[in-house]
């Protein structure tokens, strides 16, 4: 006869312990989900942005073109594309990146109605660089040529701005990345909310 003292836990003690453990894991997960989503913002800023500088880098340093393709809502094709005659030789992809799945470029309500850095844009337009109609079939691009200046495939020097964000959370993690075309310049941003105005900080 087994006695009382050297049984196991009841089912019903076993249940509360459970219970227990889920409700702790529970916290804990809802209160480390804004650090989890602070850094999938962060690996999608730092991505763009280290696409862009890295490819202007390497076109200066190998005399070559890079074209940037930002395709909505997550992905940026890279392709090499010989200097000399603008159209021929074609492009070559050489690499594709693409942001934490969660993450886009996209606009969100409520941003600012005036862009940092690049007068005439207005918030709405998720990727504003000019279209690449030559090689690209309208697709905005940005093509980074030997002398550091960032164009589109018609030789036309390339303003403009891609934003990143989250769509239907808070705003006020998103970032911007602009892009100043004669010097091929690329600067971050975020957006905070500075004395009741929404307004673009640079990083």
């Amino acid at each position: 006869m087994i006695s009382s003292k050297s049984r196991g836990f009841s089912l019903l003690e076993l249940l509360i312990t459970i219970a227990i453990g889920l409700t702790m894991a529970s916290v804990a997960f809802m209160s480390l989900m804004p650090l989890f989503n602070e850094n999938h913002i962060d690996a999608a800023y730092d991505t763009t942005l280290s696409v862009i500088r890295n490819y202007r880098n390497l076109a200066i340093t190998q005399r070559k073109r890079y074209v940037l393709i930002f395709t909505a809502p997550s992905t940026i094709t890279v392709q090499y594309w010989g200097v000399g005659v603008p159209v021929s030789p074609a492009p070559v992809t050489v690499a594709t990146y693409t942001l934490p799945q969660d993450m886009q470029y996209a606009t969100q309500t409520g941003f600012p109605a005036t862009a940092p850095d690049i007068p005439g844009d207005n918030g709405s337009t998720a990727i504003q660089f000019n279209a690449c109609t030559v090689i690209e079939g309208g697709s905005p691009c940005l093509v980074l040529n030997p002398d550091g200046s960032a164009q589109d495939d018609q030789g036309n020097y390339n303003n403009g701005i891609v934003y990143i964000t989250r769509p239907l959370s808070n705003r006020y993690s998103s970032r911007a990345i602009t892009i100043y075309g004669t010097t091929g310049r690329a600067r971050g941003w975020r957006l905070y909310n500075i004395s009741g105005a929404d307004t673009w900080v640079q990083q």
